[in-house]
């Protein structure tokens, strides 16, 4: 009996535990986190806003599901509340990583091959969507990221890019920690549980390869309106350097 009541903590626990240390972090004086939360937040919200209307439609669409085991049962239309508390606390919790990248390692090592690189990126999921296109998770997953990708270069031009193609690399050792416990890399049970009608097949670890895609484009739109935030002509105190 104790133990299924402290299973259905495991999302919540999970999520706690991946916000810890970078609010711990906030206030550090080199990083100075705190003071670009005035365009963290707005940018993480309207990222929130779109990213949880796609997981209503998916979840609606039964394209995945989750485990009611690892839940505490507390819903907002038909997603937990722990996976509405994912799209609020992951990219807080990764943008920490990417200021802190930032500041460490301000030089852009692929800044001369950031057109091709994107371009080429945008291009390979276009193509595999269209090749795929039975598979809703995929299909959609790969466009919209090719979406985001070529709408930032549209934007930002090189900007920012070279620099996040690193972020996105050193990313995935906690992503695959963290996707790695929600697909059953830690539990008896996977927490998500995806529909194997819609998606490749192709897993690395025990993670989809479309949630590799899909952190991709969750974390290129998180920055994008971060960036651009941060640079909006309507703040005329500049509180980042």
């Amino acid at each position: 009996m104790n133990k299924v009541k402290m299973d259905q903590y495991y999302y919540l626990l999970l999520i706690l535990l991946t916000l810890m240390f970078p609010l711990a972090w906030s206030f550090e004086s080199k990083i100075q986190y705190y003071k670009k939360w005035f365009a963290l937040f707005p940018a993480i919200f309207i990222t929130t806003f779109f990213f949880i209307g796609w997981d209503q439609w998916f979840t609606y669409l039964e394209v995945w599901s989750f485990n009611e085991q690892y839940l505490i049962g507390k819903q907002w239309g038909n997603l937990p509340l722990e996976e509405c508390l994912f799209f609020v606390v992951i990219p807080f919790s990764t943008l920490f990583i990417y200021e802190v990248m930032r500041y460490y390692w301000p030089r852009d090592p692929f800044r001369n091959w950031v057109k091709e690189i994107t371009w080429t990126l945008a291009l390979l999921l276009i193509v595999i969507a269209v090749f795929n296109w039975d598979k809703l998770y995929t299909r959609v997953n790969f466009l919209t990221c090719a979406i985001i990708l070529m709408g930032h270069y549209l934007m930002f031009k090189k900007k920012h890019l070279g620099l996040f193609f690193v972020f996105y690399l050193i990313h995935l050792i906690p992503f695959l920690l963290v996707n790695g416990a929600l697909t059953g890399a830690f539990s008896v049970e996977p927490v998500v549980i995806y529909n194997p009608k819609e998606v490749l097949g192709i897993r690395v670890f025990t993670i989809p390869i479309e949630d590799f895609v899909y952190s991709m484009g969750l974390m290129l739109m998180n920055i994008s309106f971060y960036e651009g935030i941060k640079t909006w002509k309507l703040f005329p105190i500049r509180l980042v350097k």
